[in-house]
C-alpha cells in the first residue's frame, strides 16, 4: 500500500513541520510496517504550462514529425519539435524549457533536430514520471493558466509511504485507515472521508439478491445513466493514482480505483446494457465457466463466490470481473456494485485460480461492512461531476443479518498484560481512538475490583474479537518502547531433560564423526513409499494426510526420516559435492489403527481433562528418530595414501556411535528390510529390542533418488534407546595394571556373520568366569582365499584383557583365550587357523 503524504494530510490535520519520515517513525512505533519513504517528483524542475498555437507537419522523415509554436506566457512563442500526434492547436500542454530536468536525471536543452531548433520539449505522462508508458502528450484542461509551474500546479512533488499491510489490519490498506492511525499518533483531528450524508432511499436500483449469505452478507447497487465514455480523468486524480502505484485507465475505472484507495472498499462497474435479468450472488454450479478481464476462460469451483445474472456468471466476486460486462469506450449506462464478501472464501478463491488483484488484496484482509453504501454513492456522484452522468434515484441493498460483536473487559486487563499501569482513563481513550464504543461500568463486587468496560469494536476492525485484542490496541498506541524490559528470572534446579541431553550428545557425536546435520520439512508424498521399495503391507505406508498441505506434491506426514534425507543427499551430490555424510534428528508420525476421531473443543474455554484425553488418544505415535546417509568417499585420498569409499559398515558404525551416547551396545544381525539391499542390511538390537536398521541402499532406491551407487543409510529409534540410557554418567575406572592382548584367527563358513562369532567369543570368556577381565574384542582383519578353502573366511580378532587388582599372567590369558575359541567352535563351527 502506497500512501502519498499530501493525501493523508487531507484527513489528518498534521502540523506543517511534520515530515514523511516523522510519520513513518510514528507508524512503526504504533505497530505498522513501513518499508520505505519515497520522494517523488522532486527531480522534476523547469516544467511549465503552455498552449500550442501552430503545428507545422514536417515531411521527408520515416515517422510523423511536427514543429510546434508553443506559448508559455513569455510573450514570444517557442518553437518545439515533437513526434506525438495526439494534440491539436489550442491544446494546453506541459513544456520542459531548456535547463529543465525530468525524472532519471534527464536534462533538457535547446538543440537542432530534424532541420529545426527545438527550444524545449512537450512532455508526456511517462516523461513526467506519472506512468510507465503513455500513448502521447499529456493534454491539460483548457482552463489551465499559462506559464504556471507544472509541479506546483499539479502537486507532482510529494512523499509516499510504502506500507506492508499485515493480514489483521486490512483497514490500513486505504488512505482512510492510514490517516486515522496518523491522526491518532499525533493526537490531531481526523476527518473521515466515509462520513457522508446519504440521500433518503427512494426505492431499488437494478434488482439483486444474495443466494448464499455465507459468501456475501451485503450487496449494494446504484445506477448512473448518460455517462460520457470519452470524458478524461482529471489530472489531480491521475497524479494521485500514479503516486499510489496504479495506472490511469479511463474515468469510470479510475473513479472506482480512486475510491478503493481512499476508503478501502473495492468497487466494480458493470455495463448496464450488457446485463440480463436479476443479479444474484451465489456459489458456482458444476460445469460453469467464466472469461475474466484478463481474457482467460476459467473453470469455476463449487466453492467460488460469483456475481451472476440471467446469462450466468458475470464476475468472480471480489477477485476479477467478467469480460462480457466490462466497461468499454461505448459504455454510457453503468451499474456500480459494492459488497462485503467473506474474507476467507475470497482468499481461497484467489489461491485456487492463482489470481491476485488490488480488490482481492483488501477483501482477504477484511473490509468495513458499512462501506458499500457510502462508496457506491461517492462513486456515482464523482461519475456525475466528472463524466456528466445522471445518478438515478434509489439503491439496491441486499443484506444478510450480521451479529454485532461486544467485548467485556476489565479496565485493568491491558495493565496486567503489559506490566504497565495505564489506568482506566487511558484505556478508555485509546479504545475510543481506534473507533470503539466504550461503556464504563464501575466495579461493584469487591472494593478493589476493576471497572468493567463494555466495548463495541467499529465495523472497520473485524480483527477485534476478545479482550487481548483490545489490550494490544492500548499497548501499541501507548508505545511498545514504554514497556519496561526485565530479564526473566531463572528457576534453580531445572535443566535439560534426559531425552534432551541424549539428543544433544547424539548430535555432537555424529558431527564429530564427520556428519553434517540437516533439518527437513516433515512432509512426504505417496510416491516416496514406492521409491523406497516398501511392501504394500508395510506399516510405514500408513501416513496422516494434512488438511491444508503447503504443497499438494507432499501432503503426508513422514513415517520415516529417510525420504527427505535422501532427497537432500541427492541435491548435494547433484551440485558437485560428491562426498557427503548427513544426519537428521526428528519426529516421525505413525497413525494408530484404532485411533478415535478427535473432538473439537470450543474456543471460548480451556478443554476439559476428558477432551484432552480424547485428543491425546487420537494423536499418532511420534517417536524420536535419528537417521544418517552417506555417499562417496568416507576417507579422502591424499598424500597420505589412498582413500576409502563409504560402505555399509560405516552406516552400522554411525548407529554404534549413537548407541554409545546412550550407553548401549548394539547387537548386529543380518536382515532384509526396505529400503536396504537384501544382502547388505543389518538389523540393530539393544538388549533384545529392535531399534533400527543400517546398511547399503537398494539399487532401485538409489536410482529413484538420483544417488550414487552403493549409497548407505541408517535409522535408529531414539525413543527406544533413551529409556535404556543411564541417567548418571559414571567416569570409567583408570586401571594401573598393564593390558594383556591375545590375537586369534578363526576360520568360519562365509555366511556366518562376524557379530555371531564375536558373541560366541564373549560367551566363552564369561563361561570361564573371566567376563570382568575382558576389556574389548576388535575385529581387525577379514580374509578369503585358497588358504581357508572355498566358501570360508578368516576373521582375526584382538582380545584385550586387564585386571583391576593385579598383572595377568600368560597362563591366565591363554586359558581365557582357549575357552573363547572353544565356545566359537561349538556355537558357529569356528576353527582356529594354524591348529
Amino acid at each position: 500500500m502506497r500512501a502519498p503524504v499530501s493525501w493523508l494530510r487531507e484527513y489528518a490535520e498534521l502540523p506543517a513541520e511534520v515530515t514523511a519520515r516523522d510519520i513513518a517513525q510514528k507508524l512503526i512505533a504504533a505497530g505498522m510496517e513501513v518499508e520505505s519513504v519515497d520522494a517523488v517528483g522532486h527531480d522534476v524542475t523547469g516544467v511549465i504550462t503552455g498552449q500550442v498555437l501552430e503545428i507545422e507537419e514536417l515531411s521527408g522523415f520515416k515517422k510523423p514529425i511536427r514543429f510546434c509554436q508553443v506559448d508559455v506566457g513569455e510573450g514570444e512563442p517557442r518553437g518545439i519539435v515533437c513526434g506525438a500526434t495526439n494534440f491539436v492547436a489550442g491544446d494546453r500542454v506541459p513544456v520542459a524549457l531548456p535547463g529543465a530536468a525530468l525524472p532519471g536525471g534527464f536534462a533538457i536543452a535547446a538543440r537542432k533536430t530534424y532541420g529545426r531548433v527545438s527550444d524545449g520539449m512537450i512532455c508526456s505522462e511517462a516523461e513526467l514520471g506519472l506512468a510507465e508508458s503513455s500513448p502521447g502528450i499529456l493534454i491539460l484542461p483548457a482552463d489551465t493558466p499559462l506559464g504556471a509551474d507544472f509541479v506546483e500546479l499539479t502537486g507532482l512533488r510529494d512523499e509516499v509511504l510504502d506500507l506492508a499491510i499485515t493480514p489483521d489490519r486490512g483497514y490500513t490498506a486505504s488512505i482512510r485507515g492510514v490517516a486515522r492511525e496518523v491522526a491518532t499518533a499525533y493526537d490531531v483531528p481526523f476527518r473521515d472521508p466515509a462520513d457522508v450524508e446519504l440521500p433518503a432511499e427512494t426505492g431499488e436500483s437494478y434488482p439483486a439478491s444474495i443466494a448464499d449469505p455465507t459468501g456475501c452478507d451485503r450487496f449494494v447497487l446504484r445506477e448512473v445513466r448518460g455517462f460520457a465514455p470519452d470524458a478524461p480523468s482529471p489530472l489531480w486524480m491521475r497524479v494521485r493514482l500514479a503516486r499510489a502505484g496504479m495506472r490511469s485507465v479511463s474515468l469510470a475505472v479510475d473513479v472506482t480505483n480512486y475510491l478503493m484507495l481512499e476508503l478501502g472498499q473495492p468497487l466494480h462497474a458493470f455495463d448496464r446494457a450488457k446485463l440480463t435479468g436479476q443479479i444474484v450472488v451465489r456459489r458456482a454450479e458444476p460445469g460453469e465457466r467464466l472469461e475474466t478481464l484478463d481474457h482467460v476462460v476459467r473453470d469455476l469451483h463449487p466453492d467460488d463466490v460469483l456475481i451472476t445474472d440471467g446469462s450466468g456468471p458475470i464476475s468472480m466476486a471480489g477477485t476479477m470481473g467478467g469480460l462480457h460486462t466490462e466497461i468499454d469506450e461505448k459504455s454510457a449506462d453503468m451499474v456500480i456494485e459494492g459488497a462485503h464478501f467473506s474474507a476467507s472464501d475470497l482468499a481461497r478463491q484467489g489461491r485456487r485460480h492463482k489470481l491476485r488483484s488490488e480488490a482481492l488484496y483488501r477483501f482477504e484482509r477484511g473490509v468495513d461492512r458499512d462501506l458499500p453504501l457510502v462508496a457506491t454513492y461517492k462513486a456515482a456522484r464523482m461519475l456525475a461531476e466528472l463524466g456528466g452522468a445522471e445518478v438515478l434515484p434509489g439503491v439496491t441493498h441486499a443484506e444478510a443479518p450480521a451479529e454485532n460483536v461486544t467485548i467485556t473487559i476489565p479496565a485493568g486487563h491491558p495493565d496486567r498484560v503489559a506490566g504497565v499501569a495505564y489506568g482506566r482513563d487511558t484505556v478508555v481513550k485509546r479504545l475510543r481512538d481506534v473507533g470503539c464504543e466504550v461503556i464504563v461500568m464501575p466495579g461493584r463486587w469487591v472494593p478493589d475490583d476493576d471497572d468493567v468496560l463494555t466495548v463495541t469494536p467499529p465495523s472497520w476492525r473485524p480483527d477485534l474479537r476478545d479482550p487481548n485484542d483490545l489490550a494490544e490496541e492500548v499497548i501499541r498506541l501507548e508505545g511498545y518502547e514504554n514497556i519496561p524490559a526485565r530479564a526473566p528470572r531463572s528457576v534453580a534446579g531445572r535443566g535439560l531433560t534426559p531425552a534432551q541431553r541424549l539428543r544433544r550428545r547424539v548430535g555432537r557425536a555424529l558431527a564429530a564423526a564427520g556428519y553434517d546435520e540437516v533439518i527437513n520439512y516433515p512432509f512426504v508424498s505417496a510416491g516416496d513409499w514406492d521409491a523406497l521399495q516398501l511392501p504394500a503391507d508395510d506399516a510405514r505406508r500408513r501416513a496422516l494426510r494434512l488438511a491444508n498441505p503447503l504443497t499438494e506434491d507432499e501432503p503426508l506426514l513422514r513415517t520415516t526420516l529417510l525420504p527427505a534425507l535422501l532427497r537432500t543427499l541427492g541435491r548435494n551430490v547433484g551440485r558437485g559435492f560428491a562426498d557427503v555424510a548427513l544426519f537428521e534428528t526428528g519426529l516421525v508420525y505413525r497413525p494408530r489403527p484404532d485411533a478415535p476421531t478427535p473432538p473439537r473443543p470450543p474456543v471460548d474455554r480451556a478443554p476439559t481433562a476428558e477432551e484432552l484425553a480424547a485428543i491425546q488418544a487420537a494423536l499418532p505415535d511420534q517417536p524420536l528418530r535419528v537417521a544418517a546417509v552417506l555417499a562417496g568417499a568416507r576417507e579422502p585420498a591424499g598424500w597420505w595414501g589412498e582413500g576409502r569409499p563409504a560402505t555399509w559398515a560405516d552406516a552400522i558404525e554411525a548407529a554404534r556411535i549413537v548407541a554409545a551416547e546412550a550407553g548401549v551396545e548394539l547387537e548386529v544381525k543380518a536382515d532384509q528390510h526396505a529400503p536396504w539391499h537384501p544382502g547388505r542390511c543389518a538389523a540393530l538390537f539393544a538388549d533384545g529390542t529392535l531399534v533400527g536398521h543400517a546398511g547399503e541402499l537398494h539399487p532401485r532406491v538409489t536410482k529413484a533418488y538420483d544417488l550414487p551407487s552403493r549409497a548407505c543409510a541408517m535409522e535408529l529409534d531414539l525413543s527406544l534407546l533413551e529409556p535404556k540410557a543411564s541417567g548418571t554418567v559414571v567416569a570409567p575406572h583408570v586401571a594401573t595394571y598393564p593390558v594383556a592382548t591375545q590375537d586369534i584367527a578363526l576360520t568360519v563358513a562365509g555366511p556366518v556373520p562376524a557379530a555371531e562369532v564375536e558373541a560366541a567369543l564373549r560367551a566363552g570368556v564369561e563361561a570361564q568366569g573371566a567376563g570382568d577381565l575382558l576389556e574389548s574384542i576388535r575385529l581387525f582383519d577379514v580374509y578369503t582365499g585358497e588358504q581357508v578353502g572355498e566358501g570360508n573366511k578368516s576373521l582375526a580378532y584382538t582380545l584385550r584383557f586387564r585386571a583391576s587388582d593385579r598383572t595377568l599372567t600368560a597362563e591366565e590369558t591363554t586359558a581365557v583365550r582357549d575357552a573363547a575359541v572353544a565356545a566359537a567352535a561349538e556355537r558357529v563351527g569356528a576353527v582356529l587357523r594354524g591348529a
